[in-house]
């Protein structure tokens, strides 16, 4: 997994440094004295796109990335609160940036981010800040944002460090 993430991260910034001038500067984990993986990641206002207008008919972020972690025998797990609960095994629409797994123009497995990713090698959050989506269709590779809809899962124990998953969504327009 780790191994196709890097992949997957470096394909995005070769197409985002073909589009982004020379001097533009990129969102970063670390404005605003956050800590690089860790949060809902932080969306520069010098970055070249736009950040995640709020829509109503989407989850908000702020609930998604409100998470708490406890230490289990050297283990980081979350720990979820009950309005997160009550998004488990449901359908929901989320926005966010897509972070794609595999190469090509259509995706059907990819990571939607709060934030745009801003280095190969890093990512723009915590866990709390992406969902791993599996579509049913492709959905064409994009860097302004996506909204796709499908059964949201709250992950509880994910051996990949994964909170939350979309299985079988669609893209929404």
């Amino acid at each position: 997994m780790f191994i196709k993430f890097v992949t997957a991260a470096l394909i995005f910034c070769s197409a985002l440094f073909s589009s982004v001038s020379a001097n533009a500067q990129l969102s970063s984990p670390i404005a605003g004295g956050a800590p690089a993986g860790k949060g809902a990641g932080v969306h520069s206002p010098n970055s070249p796109f736009k950040p995640l207008q709020e829509r109503a008919d989407v989850l908000p972020w702020s609930l998604l990335t409100d998470v708490k972690t406890k230490n289990i025998k050297g283990n980081i797990v979350p720990v979820f609160n009950a309005a997160q609960m009550a998004l488990n095994q449901r359908s929901q629409r989320v926005q966010g940036f897509m972070m794609p797994l595999d190469p090509g123009e259509k995706q059907t497995h990819f990571l939607l981010s709060s934030v745009p990713l801003n280095c190969g090698f890093c990512t723009p959050g915590g866990p709390e800040s992406m969902i791993e989506v599996r579509t049913k269709t492709g959905v064409r590779y994009s860097m302004e944002p996506v909204v796709v809809e499908g059964n949201f899962q709250v992950l509880v124990n994910d051996p990949f460090g994964v909170y939350y998953k979309i299985a079988d969504a669609s893209p929404v327009k």
